[in-house]
């Protein structure tokens, strides 16, 4: 059986070209089925899945804080009308998205209240 020429030749210079090949391929299969992933992309995801915790924390406490409020019945009512960007405003501006401690509703926090409220009946 006849070799191409890129394999004949000494035995060493066989095994640097299957370490290469071999390096490149793993890289290649890692990176893309493998589930590899840069620094970067790792510390991006981290926070994402850290600020998306957050909000699943304090979106159900700006819901309670929306239905305990004395007018929770027409608020609920004109929230319901709105659209959905400007029921984040209305959330916000309400100030039940506004936890104590803090002068201004989470990134996100508003939406996800939103969207509980949307889904009450």
């Amino acid at each position: 059986m006849q070799f191409p020429s890129s394999l004949q030749g000494e035995s060493l210079t066989r095994l640097l070209q299957g370490a290469a090949l071999g390096a490149g391929l793993a890289i290649t299969v890692g990176f893309s089925w493998g589930g590899w992933v840069l620094g970067g992309t790792a510390a991006q995801q981290t926070a994402d899945g850290a600020k998306n915790a957050v909000i699943a924390v304090l979106a159900p406490i700006c819901a309670d804080k929306f239905q305990s409020a004395n007018d929770a019945a027409s608020n609920l009512e004109s929230l319901k009308k709105e659209s959905t960007y400007k029921q984040v405003n209305f959330i916000e501006e309400g100030g039940w998205a506004i936890l104590p401690g803090n002068e201004k509703s989470g990134s996100g926090v508003a939406k996800a209240c939103a969207e509980i409220l949307n889904d009450l009946n």
